[in-house]
């Protein structure tokens, strides 16, 4: 792939999307393309992104996202958010609150939503009024978080207690219980393009691992949709190698990846 080129894709992907492509992703975008240039016939990457910008369907579009974005997750991963989860809705439920409305903005294949879920089921918090939005950019890992199996290969941080109460063994994989998947609502959604069809208010906020995509105008604009969307003490929980460090932030650090809405 050309200079111009890859700078094309760079700024139809950041205007599409809000990634940013360094200089050093040329070869990862060439190479996850040529899949979709084969079976589509195409000769270049320059034919394959005039091929996606006229696609009026824009299914073209979401292949070539899927195929540059990067889904690494895992059950439990940064377990302490999920502790801390627990204590606060056990906190909350003390305080008579019975409707809970949680977030989960990049949800991936569902091991993320689904460690949500089982943290709230066993904190009570799914027998009341609670209701979790799991979205991400990429239909395809949308699709495996909607079928909820895993394989045995996926299951690492899931004791064995949980799998046996939360999950189904099914031939060379897991399934998720019904009543796992029931709080949840999974949906498309661009983070790049707030404001969102949200009305809020929402008690938490999981956002992690997918800032660090961003530049700091894309992540300012997603800070004051988060701040908009929380209740007044809700909480923001990034990645851990995620920072809100030079940017304008109204929320406040309660520990390294950890903010509340005061105001």
């Amino acid at each position: 792939m050309d200079v111009k080129t890859f700078g094309d894709f760079q700024s139809f992907i950041y205007d599409s999307c809000g990634i940013t492509l360094g200089e050093l992703k040329e070869s990862m975008v060439s190479a996850r393309i040529s899949k979709r240039l084969r079976l589509l016939n195409l000769s270049t990457p320059g034919e394959y992104l005039e091929y996606v910008k006229n696609d009026q369907s824009g299914s073209e579009l979401i292949e070539l996202l899927d195929a540059i974005s990067t889904n690494v997750t895992s059950f439990y991963r940064e377990a302490q958010h999920f502790t801390l989860m627990d204590t606060l809705m056990r906190q909350w439920t003390i305080q008579g609150q019975r409707r809970f409305r949680l977030w989960c903005a990049a949800a991936s294949s569902g091991e993320e939503p689904y460690t949500i879920a089982m943290t709230l089921a066993e904190c009570g918090a799914l027998e009341l009024d609670t209701k979790v939005l799991c979205t991400d950019i990429s239909t395809k890992v949308l699709s495996q978080c909607q079928n909820g199996f895993y394989a045995k290969s996926r299951m690492n941080g899931v004791s064995e207690d949980r799998r046996k109460k939360w999950f189904q063994e099914v031939g060379d994989g897991w399934q998720i219980v019904p009543q796992l998947q029931t709080p949840l609502t999974i949906k498309r959604l661009n983070l790049a393009q707030p404001p969102f069809p949200l009305k809020g208010p929402l008690d938490i906020i999981m956002c992690r691992n997918v800032m660090i995509y961003f530049d700091n105008r894309v992540r300012q604009n997603l800070l004051d949709e988060f701040h908009r969307l929380l209740k007044p003490g809700g909480y923001l929980m990034v990645g851990h190698a995620e920072s809100l460090t030079g940017l304008a932030t109204k929320f406040k650090t309660i520990q390294p990846s950890v903010y509340q809405k005061v105001h």
